[in-house]
């Protein structure tokens, strides 16, 4: 999967000459977090929410609600706006992107192709594909084993299951790192009748840590 495939492709950018209060218009009315600043078709800066209200003036001070508003009218988003905007392309795999985005501790990245601003990536995006992988709208039982970081362990896990005639609706590995030479492997299976694919695991040896049975929805 890659950024193209989960970006928003309708992004709402702004110039450098926009005011704050109509950048602040434009996220409430559009429901983002973030607005590129582009100006002659170049990106020159981004302005995200907490820019917005880090620039509006203390709730101690004396000015009136006319002269904040004043105040706000007249500045311009080019005197708050991040300057050095990370970017991604979009044909980049989404993995990627959630990468640059932890390292860089930022919520969004504007997707760029040449110079021009093709779309917007967020936490919101990657938290979806998250979701979509790991199957939790699937239902099934979901079951966590403990393997041996060594090659062919996850094919010993798919043959048992294929012993029972059962769907995989998902499979995603993890470490945890105070345990480098072992591996989690979180399986989710069609079937609520786990309990003799949970003895064929443990009787290969395979330690299960977890299991979880997806509720059925009430009037389902």
């Amino acid at each position: 999967m890659l950024v193209r495939d989960r970006m928003s492709k309708d992004v709402v950018i702004i110039s450098s000459t926009t005011t704050i209060l109509e950048a602040e218009r434009l996220m409430k009315e559009n429901e983002v977090r973030r607005l590129p600043v582009v100006d002659r078709d170049k990106l020159i800066g981004i302005v995200t929410y907490n820019d917005l209200l880090e620039a509006e003036p203390s709730k101690a001070t004396t000015l009136s609600r006319f002269e904040l508003t004043y105040l706000l009218s007249k500045m311009n988003v080019s005197e708050i706006m991040e300057k050095k905007v990370i970017t991604i392309k979009p044909d980049i795999p989404i993995e990627e992107a959630a990468l640059i985005m932890k390292k860089n501790q930022v919520g969004g990245l504007p997707v760029v192709e040449e110079t021009r601003v093709v779309g917007m990536i967020t936490e919101s995006d990657i938290f979806d594909v998250l979701v979509e992988t790991l199957g939790v709208e699937l239902g099934g039982t979901r079951i966590t084993l403990e393997l041996p970081e060594k090659p062919g362990e996850l094919h010993r896990v798919t043959g048992i299951v294929s012993q029972f005639m059962v769907n995989i609706l998902s499979l995603a590995t993890f470490y945890i790192k105070e345990k480098p030479n072992l591996r989690y492997v979180v399986i989710r299976i069609a079937t609520r009748d786990y309990e003799p694919i949970i003895e064929a695991f443990k009787a290969d040896g395979i330690t299960v840590k977890h299991v979880w049975v997806t509720q059925v929805d009430e009037g389902a």
